[in-house]
């Protein structure tokens, strides 16, 4: 069996980045800066786990401030806490 290494799929998930990249130039802090980071990961994380993104941003938001710290895994894209009006194909 032949496998092809190829990056066409981290290329294609990074590409809005590329495209705006003009528009987040000039972040105000870093703060600003990281917070963009970091919600931008979890976009991506739950388009790469086919979930739909607000959904799933929705149900972090709900969920995370009354969460115990031994269930966050549970809350992650993959998890088992993740509802089905979260995934795509669901």
């Amino acid at each position: 069996m032949f496998f092809v290494l190829s990056n066409n799929r981290a290329e294609r998930s990074i590409k809005p980045f590329v495209i705006g990249r003009k528009n987040w130039l000039f972040c105000h802090s870093v703060r600003g800066a990281k917070a963009s980071a970091i919600a931008f990961s979890v976009i991506e994380t739950a388009k790469e786990n086919d979930l739909k993104p607000y959904e799933y941003l929705r149900f972090l938001l709900e969920s995370l401030p009354g969460a115990a710290m031994n269930k966050l895994a549970s809350l992650l894209p993959w998890g088992d806490a993740v509802p089905e009006r979260c995934k795509i194909c669901g």
